[in-house]
This record gives C-alpha cells, sequence and structure tokens, in this order.
C-alpha cells in the first residue's frame, strides 16, 4: 500500500506535516487533518541548510593546543575541521580517559531540551543510552525548566501533574460542564501551537472559542492581555507581576470570612485545612490574608477580588495556572495556593470543575493519553548517582563539592570534568548567561553533536555534526494524540552530518560496547523493532495492526485513546479504594512532610512569601520595570529562530520587547525603537513594540533569541541579539523544588543611540585549517 499523500509524511513539535525536496527549495504543506496548523510550520523550509549548519567535525583550537582542562576562550576560540576517524578517536579516549581518573560520576550527560519529535532519533534518548551502555553511567539532571517548581510540590498535595493534569480528558468535561475559567497566566494561543512529540489535529483555540460561544466567562489574571485569545472576550485583571499567590489567598479568605466554602469537602477529601485557616485569619502573625491585604500587594481593586471569589462559589468554576506562574521565585506557592483555593470551592474531581496545572501550555495538555504503548528506545540502566536539578548547572560547575538542598536532603554538587550534550541547547534555557559562560570554562572537556552553530556548541571543544529530523527517518508519535507518523527522509544529510546513532555506534566501538549499545540492530531494524511495542499493544486490544512495512507504506496509523476517568475523578468518586499518589494519599493543604523539612522558604501550607525581585520591593528603586521573559509565538524556544517565521518578527533583526505607551514616553521609545534592557548582571537589546495591551512597569520579551555576546565601550558586554538570559537571576525558586525562575526579573531600559552592531549569532564562528596530523 502506497501513501495516500503527495508529500512525504513528517512531523515536528509544532505539529505533523508533508514535505517534498524539489530543486534544492523544501516544500512544507500542513497535515491534511489538521483544523489549526501552527504559523510556527514557516520555520521548516530553512531547517536544513542555512549559513549556521555545522558541515565537518569540529575540535577548538586552544584544547587541540594545550589538551583538555579548564579554559576561558570557550566560546571565543576558533575551530579546526578534523575528518570522522580521528575526532572519534579523540571522543572515545577523553571518556576513557575520565572515567579511568575520575569515574562515570565525572561525565555529565547533558541532553535538555525538545530536540527531535521522533521517537528513535531522540537526542536524549540516544545519549543517554550510550552513556549507560558504554561508561557504565553519567551524572544526571533531573526535572525540567519549563515546570520545575510545579512537578516537585504536586506530588506532595495532590499528585504529579503528569498523571493528576496533563494525561486527563479535561477539554472534553469541560466543554459540557464548566461556566466559569479563571487563569493565572492564562491560556496563551502560542502555547498551543506546539507539544512534545507534535500533534496531527491543533484544537485548543477552537476549543476555548467554543466554550465561550457556549457562555462559559473567562477571567485572566495576567500582566499580559495577550496570554488569552481575544476571541473568548476575557475580563483582564491585569495584576502586578508575583503576586499571584497573594491574589488567591484573599479570594481564599472571602471564600472562608463569608462561609462560602465547602467544609464537607475540605473534611472528607483533605488534610491540614485548620492549619491553613488560622493563617488566612492572620492568627499567628497578626495579618488576615484579606481581599483588601491581597489588592495591595496585586493592584487589583480589593472589591473585584470578593466580587471574583463569590462569582467562583456561584459558578461551576475551573481554576487554571500556567507554566509561567511557576517559572519566578516561590514557584511552588501559586501551585499549592490554587490546589487548596480550588479544594475550598469543594469542585476538585467533578466533571470540567476544580483545578488544572498547565491547561493550554502545550497542544496536547488536556486531551486524552494514548491507550497503547508508545514506541520507546530503551536507554538502560545508569549505574552512576550523581545528579542535579536541572537549572542548577551553573552552580554544579561553579561549586564543586559544595551542599545544596532538594526535595528536603542535603546533597553535593558533583565534580564534573566532561560535559557531553546532545539535544538541546543551555545557553537558550539558562539563565545569567555571563554566569554561565564562566561556568562553561571551568570542565576539561565539552563536546556536543549538534547540527547548527548555537551558543553551546560555540562553547564546546569537539562539534559533532548531527543531522536534523529532515534528514533521517524516525517514527513520530505523542501521549495526547491519536496517530502514529512514518517521519520519512526528506532531504540528504548536509555536508558530513551524521545520524547520533551512528555516531553512537561508532564510539561504542571504540570502547569496547558496541553490541551493548545497537544490540546488532541497524536504525531501519530499530525502527521495526519499537513500532513492534505498540502493535503488539493493538493486537491485544483487537485492534488493526499491520505489519512495519505496511505502517511505514501508509504513512500512519490510528492509535485508540483511554477513556479512563484521572486519578483526581476517581479519588472523588472513592476515595478509599482511589487514594491520590501523595504521602497521605489525600489532598493536603497543610504538608506534615514539608514542614518536616524546617526550611522558611517552604512553609507547610501554601504562603505568600516576598520575592526578592517584584515591582513593590525595594529593589524597584534600582531597577523600575519588570521584565518578563516568556515563550516566543514565532519559534519553540530557541529552535530555528534563522527560520523565516522568527525572523520576521524582529525589529532591525533584534528580538521585539513590549512597553506599555507610558514607560515608553517617559524614556523618550516609540515604536521601533532599539533600546537597551540592562541590570547589574549584564544587558541586550531589543526592539520596541509599544502597546496598551501590557501593564504599566512592565515589559516583555520572548526567550530563544540566539545569544549573540559583544563587547561595546560604555556597556561592556551586550548580547546584540536580544537574549533575556543576559539579564536574568540564576537562583531556584526554593530549596524544595531548585526550579528556574527565570520569568520574572528587575531591569531599566533606556534608548540605544549607537551603531547597531553586525549580528553573528546566525552565522558560523572562525574555522582555522584542516588538522591532519
Amino acid at each position: 500500500m502506497s501513501s495516500p499523500y503527495p508529500h512525504l509524511l513528517h512531523s515536528s513539535h509544532w505539529g505533523a506535516f508533508g514535505a517534498s525536496a524539489e530543486a534544492g527549495r523544501l516544500s512544507v504543506v500542513p497535515h491534511r487533518d489538521d483544523p489549526s496548523p501552527s504559523p510556527l510550520l514557516g520555520n521548516i523550509p530553512a531547517a536544513a541548510s542555512p549559513p549556521c549548519r555545522v558541515a565537518r567535525p569540529m575540535v577548538r583550537k586552544g584544547w587541540l593546543e594545550k589538551g583538555p582542562g579548564p579554559d576561558a576562550r570557550r566560546g571565543a576560540d576558533a575551530f579546526i575541521p578534523m575528518e570522522w576517524p580521528r575526532v572519534l578517536d579523540l571522543v572515545a579516549a577523553e571518556l576513557r580517559r575520565v572515567v579511568d581518573s575520575h569515574t562515570n560520576e565525572a561525565v555529565f550527560g547533558g541532553s535538555y531540551g525538545w530536540s527531535s519529535a521522533g521517537r528513535f532519533h531522540h537526542a536524549q534518548s540516544q545519549i543517554h543510552r550510550f552513556l549507560n551502555t558504554a561508561i557504565g553511567g553519567y551524572c544526571r539532571s533531573v526535572g525540567n525548566y519549563s515546570a520545575g517548581a510545579a512537578q516537585v510540590i504536586a506530588p506532595y498535595v495532590i499528585g504529579p501533574v503528569d498523571s493528576t493534569n496533563r494525561w486527563s480528558p479535561i477539554w472534553g468535561p469541560v466543554l459540557e460542564n464548566t461556566e466559569l475559567i479563571v487563569a493565572f497566566g492564562g491560556m496563551a494561543p502560542k502555547n498551543g501551537s506546539v507539544s512534545g512529540g507534535g500533534v496531527s489535529r491543533h484544537q485548543v483555540v477552537q476549543t476555548l472559542d467554543a466554550l465561550a460561544a457556549r457562555g462559559v466567562a473567562f477571567v485572566l489574571l495576567s500582566p499580559l492581555r495577550a496570554d488569552m485569545p481575544e476571541t473568548v472576550d476575557a475580563e483582564w485583571l491585569p495584576l502586578r507581576p508575583a503576586s499571584d499567590t497573594a491574589l488567591m489567598l484573599g479570594l481564599a479568605h472571602t471564600l472562608l470570612v463569608e462561609d462560602l466554602h465547602d467544609r464537607d469537602f475540605l473534611g472528607r477529601f483533605c488534610l491540614g485545612f485548620e492549619r491553613f485557616e488560622r493563617y488566612l485569619l492572620g492568627k499567628d502573625d497578626g495579618i488576615p490574608k484579606s481581599a483588601e491585604w491581597a489588592g495591595a500587594l496585586s493592584e487589583i481593586p480589593a472589591a473585584t477580588i470578593a466580587a471574583l471569589a463569590r462569582r467562583m462559589a456561584a459558578s461551576r468554576t475551573l481554576v487554571t495556572v500556567s507554566q509561567s506562574v511557576q517559572r519566578a521565585e516561590h514557584g511552588e506557592q501559586p501551585v499549592w495556593a490554587a490546589i487548596t483555593l480550588a479544594a475550598m470551592l469543594g469542585q476538585i474531581g467533578l466533571p470540567g470543575r476544580g483545578f488544572v496545572y498547565g491547561l493550554g501550555s502545550m497542544g496536547n495538555v488536556g486531551k486524552p493519553p494514548v491507550a497503547v504503548p508508545l514506541p520507546t528506545l530503551a536507554q538502560g540502566s545508569n549505574g552512576a548517582s550523581g545528579f542535579i536539578p536541572v537549572a542548577r548547572i551553573a552552580d554544579m560547575l561553579l561549586r564543586p563539592g559544595e551542599p545544596f538542598s532538594f526535595m528536603g536532603r542535603q546533597h553535593a554538587y558533583p565534580h564534573v570534568r566532561l560535559i557531553y550534550w546532545a539535544g538541546g541547547n543551555p545557553f537558550h534555557h539558562h539563565q545569567d548567561l555571563g554566569r554561565l559562560t564562566e561556568a562553561f570554562s571551568r570542565p576539561d572537556t565539552v563536546i556536543v553533536n549538534e547540527p547548527y552553530w548555537t551558543s553551546t556548541a560555540r562553547h564546546a571543544d569537539i562539534v559533532l555534526p548531527a543531522t536534523v529530523t529532515l534528514e533521517r527517518d524516525d517514527i513520530g508519535a505523542a501521549p495526547n494524540d491519536p496517530r502514529l507518523l512514518a517521519m520519512r527522509k526528506i532531504v540528504q544529510p548536509f555536508g558530513q552530518a551524521r545520524d547520533e546513532f551512528d555516531i553512537f555506534s561508532d564510539l561504542a566501538a571504540r570502547l569496547g560496547a558496541q553490541n551493548a549499545y545497537t544490540e546488532g540492530r541497524s536504525a531501519r531494524e530499530w525502527l521495526a523493532h519499537i513500532y513492534g511495542q505498540t502493535r503488539a499493544a493493538l493486537d491485544e486490544r483487537g485492534l488493526p495492526a499491520p505489519d512495519f512495512d505496511e505502517f511505514w507504506a501508509r504513512g500512519e496509523l490510528d492509535l485508540p485513546l483511554s477513556n479512563e476517568p484521572g486519578p483526581i475523578e476517581k479519588y472523588r468518586t472513592d476515595p478509599v479504594r482511589h487514594p491520590l499518589a501523595t504521602p497521605t494519599g489525600r489532598i493536603e493543604i497543610f504538608s506534615e512532610t514539608i514542614a518536616g523539612y524546617g526550611r522558611a522558604d517552604i512553609p507547610g501550607h501554601a504562603s505568600w512569601l516576598e520575592p526578592e525581585e517584584w515591582l513593590a520591593g525595594s529593589i524597584s528603586q534600582t531597577w523600575p520595570l519588570q521584565l518578563i521573559s516568556n515563550q516566543p509565538s514565532t519559534r519553540l524556544h530557541s529552535q530555528l529562530d534563522f527560520g523565516e517565521t522568527s525572523l520576521s518578527s524582529k525589529i532591525q533583526g533584534r528580538e521585539p520587547l513590549l512597553i506599555n505607551p507610558r514607560d515608553a514616553e517617559r524614556r523618550g521609545i516609540t515604536d521601533g525603537s532599539i533600546v537597551r534592557v540592562f541590570n547589574a548582571r549584564g544587558s541586550f537589546l531589543a526592539g520596541a513594540r509599544v502597546s496598551a495591551d501590557i501593564r504599566p512597569q512592565v515589559v516583555q520579551i520572548a526567550t530563544g533569541a540566539w545569544y549573540d555576546p559583544r563587547e561595546i565601550e560604555g556597556f561592556g558586554l551586550v548580547c546584540v541579539h536580544g537574549n533575556p538570559n543576559a539579564v536574568t537571576r540564576d537562583k531556584g525558586t526554593s530549596s524544595l523544588a531548585q526550579g528556574c525562575t527565570g520569568q520574572l526579573t528587575m531591569v531599566e531600559i533606556e534608548l540605544f543611540r549607537d551603531e547597531l552592531p553586525e549580528l553573528r549569532c546566525h552565522t558560523s564562528p572562525g574555522i582555522g585549517e584542516a588538522y591532519d596530523k
């Protein structure tokens, strides 16, 4: 059977698509069944052969001359081309040296990022499998930058966010039952364009429109009007950034003092409300967390807060918290406070009501999960025990051996001598890039598999050119999308780029572990093997389960979705038979476990903890504007920043920055001005977009502009392209989660009147003569 598509099917994190390459030009069309294709597909035609593509294996000149060791020249040195056999010999020898001298605990297996949508050529799976099978394990990271605080706090309070929220059938019940959605951080349409592993049907915006058409009311609590689609006509409450928890407490206080809370639900399904009640009433600290108190902190009128609380109690209400809200100092608190607020309403576990974390944050959140296992590459067993929370990489490199706290226990930062990174760009994800640059100067060796000359590649010692998804066959699938896709190879590999499976196979052979890594299979045989996992599960259910060749010829396969209720719904129905995955099996409004840790920055119940960097703090006298660095609308994180869609949004090549007219006028800034954004940590250039759709004293820029640092006289080191992590703060959310706090930063802005520096980030670095020794 042949594919019914005129183009070859492929997939990406921004959706399934068809593609063809003719006369050197790549043509991309959305999947025929996608009602709302992502505009990010417009970046794909540039993916295969941009000027910043790594064409050959490269070794940093200083590393060749002086050998392994700390080196501040990383990021500024020239690179020397080298042939594959020789460079693989060097990589294998360096891995062997570090393991023999310092054990495998000294090798950090860095792979954080979205990488490929494919299930086999997935960089994170490939590098971890290689390090496990070839050297016995590696120092790892845990958690992620997107949901670092929520991932840790939720299991103490209501259960893991993936099982209780992301993999539960949410949108269907919401469409049928909900009357009011109160969205802290909103549900920005841009976020629904992307989803890990891809999506064949984008439906978030259409679902929100259907809710609005049915009469569902939306309340948006965010400094940004664009955090909810215009079509739903949401009531916009532009609260002060970082005050979400205070506002939630003000709502809870109104429910309490007006006897609008559900004491029966709190008694049957929750623990510790009495302790939280004392806190709300101010019985221990003398400060009632009233609507007036919350209004002073959030700058939302007390009467508006109290009226919203009454409205929530009188409606079938869903409380949502976006990923962005918890990407800040004390980010655990708004998640815990929202769960507590929803518990007081007594609606948790009822269809379309209660609490959801991250709804609308990705295209597949809220859809029913796939009912059969997806093709998966086993990563093997990690024999090393060293780890860090993912957002603490700079601390690890700068402070080896020093203690850190995580989830109530003390640990020590591993002493990493070698970083091997594949599938990600820490110089996008991480905060305070000046500090990260210093941290990357500390290891003996940095090795990167990478298709492009990202900042991470430029800060490496050895760069191995990897293929992009368009250059290889794979299988695309996502946990909440009902299609398995044959991702066909569209174009030939660029230059000397190789699949990661091939790179690691040859390295494993040099380390005497090729069979352990490959199990004697070729890449094509691996695709058939992992497809067999899903085929067997389909066959057990009596569902169509074609063999691999038939699936590959057809191009796609429909998968069944689960109709099982989620764990919260089961708990509401029968709390004895279906306890939650918390320490007590109940919703923990007060956590004895967390209280027992004795940490001042993470009390035993949801609490207002004032952040160091926010508009109501003394820091605003020096840095008077709150910078929001959120997800972009023209790319996924930093991926394909050089693509047409991404470039079209830039202003004179710089990333756009949203500023309120009042703040712009005070600084002589007009629409299209180039500005310098700065604080004590660093600075960057951006292009101003003046708009009333952002509250005063707040400015916003998307993450993901490739880091392009340049020394400018009078200003020091400046990212001339617009990467906000030049100024963000590298500090954990708390000692419990140690999550990323990159969402909010205090800054000042001024017009940039100097000549604009040339951009270099989308080009190749200096290349020396080929190494022939």
